[in-house]
């Protein structure tokens, strides 16, 4: 008798975990496609801290020697330009000088008034972008010593850009994932539902642009992370 009531309650034992297990699959099965995915957003305006400036500069004529001479003339009065105004020697690099032959051209008609084409580039890179700034307002000095400054050359733009971004990157995401992980909660609240786990998340596509035409100096650094949630009753 007694042998029998230990198998009795084994075998109910046995019954009632395998009735919790059952509804632990159903649960599981019932919950496993319960997904939200949602994307969080991160952004913000910041100034530029390095500028490559290319200074542009060029000469026609016949002679070529005598061509070469005015262009070392312009670029010392431009270096003298630029130190005096506070750019340090390390930051200015000279490229050599690019001839072009009118002559040489193979659709040429031999009608040019002159034979060669010289542009000389002076180029200044700094971090000191507020410093570049204020010496580019100051372009109109050159011009009263005859030195005319080439603008809009599009093979050589002035850049601006914003080098200090891997120091903001981690704090950028975290920003992200509490936006994206916000969103979830308002939509497993509107759901009847609670937020569980994260079932995938990507590390984030970072972006800088130029806030708008105008202002190349002012950045828009953005970060968009999507995560996949599970949800839960």
């Amino acid at each position: 008798m007694k042998n029998h009531i230990i198998e009795a309650a084994i075998i109910a034992f046995g019954v009632i975990v395998l009735g919790v297990c059952i509804k632990w699959g159903i649960d599981d099965f019932t919950n496993k496609d319960r997904k939200v995915t949602v994307k969080g957003l991160s952004e913000r305006e910041v100034e530029a801290d390095k500028v490559t400036w290319p200074i542009s500069t060029k000469e026609m004529g016949n002679n070529l020697p005598a061509l070469y001479s005015q262009i070392a003339v312009k670029e010392a009065e431009i270096k003298r330009f630029l130190l005096k105004y506070g750019v340090k020697a390390n930051e200015i690099s000279t490229n050599a000088p690019k001839v072009i032959d009118l002559e040489a051209n193979q659709y040429s008609n031999n009608s040019q008034r002159y034979r060669y084409n010289i542009t000389s580039i002076i180029t200044v890179t700094s971090n000191n972008v507020k410093l570049v700034r204020n010496i580019m307002a100051r372009q109109g000095e050159l011009l009263k010593q005859g030195i005319a400054i080439v603008e809009g050359d599009y093979e050589n733009p002035t850049l601006f850009e914003y080098v200090s971004f891997k120091d903001m990157k981690p704090k950028m995401m975290q920003e992200a994932i509490e936006s994206a992980e916000k969103t979830a909660r308002q939509f497993a609240e509107n759901s009847h539902s609670k937020l569980n786990k994260i079932e995938s998340a990507d590390q984030g596509q970072f972006s800088i642009d130029n806030r708008d035409a105008n202002t190349p100096y002012i950045k828009k650094v953005r970060v968009v992370t999507t995560v996949t949630y599970s949800l839960k009753d």
